[in-house]
């Protein structure tokens, strides 16, 4: 016997469904941080795009999930981005039946809109003809439980720089908006460095809010100075370092090095199982550096809907077109790019 459907249209998400909407998060196979309203509420306090958040529920149950941001070019145009700043985003669904009509309902919503194009983050393609772009690569393992497990998962030349941090008689502390204003010096001047515009304090500032005890920066300190932090989300069993820095003075005492292990060391202690390195472009210096820990690279599979047609975007770094204002913003006084950073970055998610 054939089984019936009882998944109603299509419903845009309203704060009564805020609870049934995170818990559907947490049990989905596909579901991610970036999915939950904590991260809709963030993004959309701090960088004002407008929220179009669908689901399909049957019977007061959620079976299926669609968070997009309306974004802003910053001269003409806009796109839909499922999520913002984001790893992971797009679809979650129980079934292909209901990941489809949610597919479709962003498809409509690109017309009504007029956007130039949508795209869903997905970590695994939804199946059907939307082109995917495997610009991306995640990197995640297990958290073992205890030390010596963990230290022997590390491929043998990094486990030595581990130990070199050790033998620096670095020093780790974890904790919350205590360290923000030092935190925030050490990435900003990290991302100039890069060539990279810096987010705004207050986006800081509302994560830690917002998260709670879902949300940590670890600290490295050398002589009691601060030389490197990293902020790290943490949800469910995982732990996800997402915004780090170090001094570049102190780059040879291993600080790098000794941060991560120190927050794998946090994790193991803690009860978490899985670290996620996040996603870095291959031929980067952070996708080796993840690769040198024995993380195996896994592509991301980016979708994306062009209602006009043409190609995928290339909105990475790596275009060629970005290095003239890459090698302009490494020159830029770190005060002059804290300064109009956030109003570039926005434009950037």
């Amino acid at each position: 016997m054939s089984m019936v459907s009882t998944a109603i249209d299509v419903q845009p998400y309203t704060s009564g469904w805020q609870s049934q909407w995170d818990d559907f998060v947490s049990c989905c196979p596909s579901g991610t941080f970036f999915h939950t309203t904590d991260w809709k509420t963030v993004i959309e306090k701090v960088f004002g795009y407008v929220p179009y958040y669908y689901f399909i529920e049957s019977d007061g149950v959620i079976q299926g999930i669609l968070p997009l941001f309306l974004v802003k070019k910053p001269l003409r145009g806009q796109v839909l981005i499922s999520v913002p700043f984001g790893v992971y985003g797009g679809i979650c669904a129980d079934t292909v039946e209901v990941a489809e009509q949610l597919q479709r309902k962003g498809e409509t919503l690109s017309h009504e809109l007029r956007v130039d194009f949508l795209e869903f983050r997905h970590v695994e393609a939804i199946g059907g003809d939307l082109p995917i772009k495997e610009l991306y690569f995640s990197f995640s393992r297990e958290i073992f439980d205890g030390e010596e497990k963990n230290m022997m998962a590390i491929p043998r030349k990094q486990r030595r720089m581990v130990r070199q941090g050790i033998n620096n008689e670095l020093e780790s502390k974890i904790g919350g908006k205590e360290f923000l204003k030092d935190f925030y010096q050490i990435y900003t001047a990290s991302l100039r460095n890069l060539g990279t515009p810096a987010f705004p304090y207050r986006y800081f500032e509302a994560l830690l809010d917002e998260l709670g005890e879902g949300c940590k920066i670890l600290t490295v300190w050398y002589q009691n100075q601060m030389a490197a932090a990293v902020m790290t989300f943490c949800y469910q069993d995982h732990l996800l370092p997402y915004y780090g820095g170090g001094l570049p003075q102190y780059l040879r005492y291993a600080v790098y090095d000794f941060m991560y292990w120190e927050l794998m060391r946090y994790g193991w202690e803690h009860g978490y199982k899985v670290f996620d390195f996040g996603r870095s472009k291959q031929g980067t210096g952070a996708y080796d550096f993840k690769r040198h820990w024995g993380f195996e690279p896994k592509p991301l599979q980016y979708q994306y809907y062009l209602p006009n047609g043409g190609e995928v975007p290339n909105v990475s770094p790596t275009n060629p077109k970005f290095q003239p204002f890459i090698s302009l913003w490494k020159k830029l006084p770190l005060s002059v790019a804290n300064l109009i950073g956030p109003q570039v970055i926005k434009y950037l998610p």
